[in-house]
């Protein structure tokens, strides 16, 4: 009995790892095509469930799909309607490869893990080489369904098999606890269902039991992305995600109530009960998509009014957008880094903002939140650098792993900029007002131009880090020559009232000496790796 439980668990392990490599190739080679053909196909739910069936078929993970249109949805880029569409699409998607997976190919595994080899090892070219990971990946889940298959043959007739298996075919509401656990564990119903498959085919469990073991992993895929999903004003930010999860948790209820009746037309119908299984599970997600596709205007309408925004106290030092469950799907997860970067950049410009007035204007109580916003901001850019640091590299081309590390170098200088704005400028604004020294009208006017010169600054530094355009990061980099200008200039001046012995402060030099640091962690961050490549 333990070595079919350590034989089957290994079987299981290769399973979804195969199915990891398969979806991470998928993912780097035309993530980022299909996530812009999501966003262009939202219109009305008609497109929305055939966007989400095709884009879930290419991907492999409904879960993928999911955190995809539950970011549109959490941001106002879409209706809930047509989002929803998109799930029931997923949901029918994820079928496909069971479908196909459940017939008996076992004998192409070899063959596919021969070919993704040999182009692997053959190409250099990022494209092929994910196409030979997905190949590897394949020929990986038809081994292990293989092994599996014959680890259930081997003992069939194991006591401590059916001892385990006939608990479970007692209950059929345990049978389904036991898919909801298992598919939530593993984060992948395709996987389990596969496996539940291949136990069905050899007679080890029975079609009732298998039947409910699909309803138990049907729900539990769903639960992931809500427990993990978007971070926002609570569970407004996540009404996709709830009403997916609402809608399959009614399906599941009313089909286990029928799982008696509809199992035995099931075995009439299709005697091979290994297919009877996948085309169950095809059956469960297509009535579900049939049933809900009319009335998700009202469901949508009903969503909202049980999950309302709420109004919460703004938090600059908590991440808006770093969701947990997109870091399982790196591509995602960048996208989400730089969304939060630029909120940071924004966050950065109104603390810019803020230091000049209360520098004009004597604000004590402004240098004291600056202080605070300060430090909540660079709490704010270590957060987005450890969330960066999480993502396995394996799941990114080349060309995502430079967008990497030019975001987290970006976070990285942004964070120095807001050190250099905390300590430089806030030490100058108290030095002034101890001092009692007064602003005439074109130290004031200086002031505003300095600050605003670094502001603009900052927003083609944002403008950047999406564009990567060379003339606009050579425009950036020159900056820092007029900044030393001007630092030559603010020079000149105060050594000339000096030697002609007119009273005069270092104001205007100090202002241009803390704005040049700042200014300088700004083209650190943004222009020097475009002008580099």
């Amino acid at each position: 009995m333990l070595q079919l439980m350590i034989t089957m668990v290994g079987a299981v392990a290769l399973l979804l790892w195969g199915t990891h490599m398969v979806q991470t190739s998928v993912q780097r080679s035309v993530g980022p095509k299909l996530r812009g053909v999501l966003g262009r196909a939202l219109h009305n739910r008609g497109y929305g469930f055939c966007t989400g069936l095709g884009v879930t078929t290419v991907l492999q993970s409904s879960t993928a799909t999911g955190l995809m249109i539950s970011g549109f949805a959490a941001d106002g880029m879409v209706e809930l309607a047509p989002a929803l569409s998109v799930m029931l699409g997923a949901n029918v998607g994820t079928t496909l490869i069971v479908q196909i997976l459940s017939f008996d190919i076992s004998a192409f595994g070899p063959i596919l893990i021969l070919v993704g080899v040999v182009l692997f090892r053959r190409y250099r070219m990022t494209r092929l080489r994910d196409i030979s990971r997905m190949f590897i990946g394949l020929g990986l889940m038809l081994l292990a369904l293989r092994h599996l298959l014959d680890a259930v043959t081997l003992y069939e007739c194991a006591p401590g098999l059916h001892l385990l298996l006939g608990l479970v075919a007692a209950v059929p509401l345990l049978a389904m606890l036991l898919g909801v656990t298992l598919a939530w564990m593993a984060h992948s119903s395709v996987a389990i269902i596969l496996v539940v498959v291949s136990l069905a085919s050899k007679g080890a469990i029975a079609p009732d039991t298998a039947f409910a073991l699909v309803l138990g992993a049907n729900l539990g895929t769903a639960i992931n992305p809500v427990i993990e999903g978007i971070s926002g004003s609570g569970l407004a930010s996540k009404r996709v995600p709830l009403g997916n999860l609402l809608a399959r948790v009614a399906s599941v209820l009313l089909a286990l109530a029928c799982l008696g009746p509809v199992t035995r037309w099931f075995v009439v119908f299709e005697p091979d009960i290994g297919r009877a299984v996948a085309d169950y599970h095809t059956a469960f997600n297509i009535i579900l998509a049939l049933f809900f596709l009319p009335f998700l205007h009202p469901y949508a309408r009903l969503l909202v009014r049980l999950f309302p925004v709420r109004a919460v106290v703004a938090d600059p030092s908590r991440p808006a957008y770093l969701d947990p469950a997109a870091a399982q799907t790196p591509i995602l997860a960048l996208g989400a880094a730089a969304r939060e970067v630029l909120r940071l950049t924004n966050m950065l410009d109104e603390m810019l903002a803020k230091a000049g007035e209360s520098l004009a204007d004597d604000n004590r109580h402004g240098i004291a939140e600056n202080k605070k916003l300060g430090q909540s901001l660079r709490s704010l850019s270590a957060a987005i650098q450890a969330y960066l640091a999480t993502l396995d590299l394996d799941g990114l081309s080349a060309a995502d792993r430079q967008r990497l590390k030019a975001i987290f170098a970006f976070a990285g200088n942004i964070s120095c900029a807001i050190g250099a704005v905390n300590k430089g400028l806030q030490s100058l604004t108290a030095k002034r007002l101890e001092s009692g020294l007064s602003l005439d009208t074109s130290d004031r006017s200086y002031l505003e131009t300095a600050f605003e010169r670094v502001r603009s600054n900052l927003r083609s530094a944002a403008a950047l880090l999406v564009t990567d355009d060379p003339r606009g990061a050579q425009l950036l980099a020159d900056e820092k020559r007029v900044f030393r200008k001007l630092e030559d200039m603010a020079g000149r001046s105060r050594f000339e009232h000096l030697r002609s012995g007119v009273v005069d402060s270092s104001f205007r030099l100090d202002l241009i000496r803390e704005l040049k640091r700042v200014n300088a962690h700004l083209v650190a961050g943004a222009s020097y790796r475009i002008l580099e490549q």
